[in-house]
């Protein structure tokens, strides 16, 4: 009986967690009626890999009992994403208690960043 209330407890935290990550993606995806087809899917692709850089962080914390750097969490097979996704590139930033993974621009064009932290949460500036 346990294993099924665990079980379900698994579905409803990722159904929730997939309904926030929709609506994240509804508001920072530039709007797909100006023609640039290719922006947009840039835009998204950005957020797909911040989201896996933070999930890399989660699990290595979990693992390692800290936070890593991009190189750390690359060459531990914690992750498998590239540094950069043009036109933006990717840093991390640790703490003992969180860590920054921001995605830059490095043309003009908006968002000028966009980061996530252990909130899970992706933001962007202009």
């Amino acid at each position: 009986m346990g294993r099924v209330f665990g079980f379900l407890g698994t579905i409803v935290t990722m159904a929730i967690g997939m309904y926030i990550y929709s609506l994240q993606i509804k508001t920072l995806t530039p709007d797909a009626g100006n023609g640039n087809s290719q922006e947009v899917t840039t835009i998204v692709g950005v957020k797909n890999d911040l989201m896996g850089i933070a999930n890399a962080e989660r699990g290595y914390q979990a693992s390692q009992g800290k936070y890593a750097s991009l190189d750390e969490l690359t060459s531990g097979n914690y992750l498998s994403i590239k540094g950069e996704r043009p036109p933006y590139i990717y840093d991390v930033e640790t703490t003992s208690s969180g860590f920054r993974a921001t995605a830059t621009r490095t043309t003009k064009g908006a968002p000028a960043q966009l980061w996530i932290t252990e909130t899970m949460q992706v933001q962007a500036t202009d």
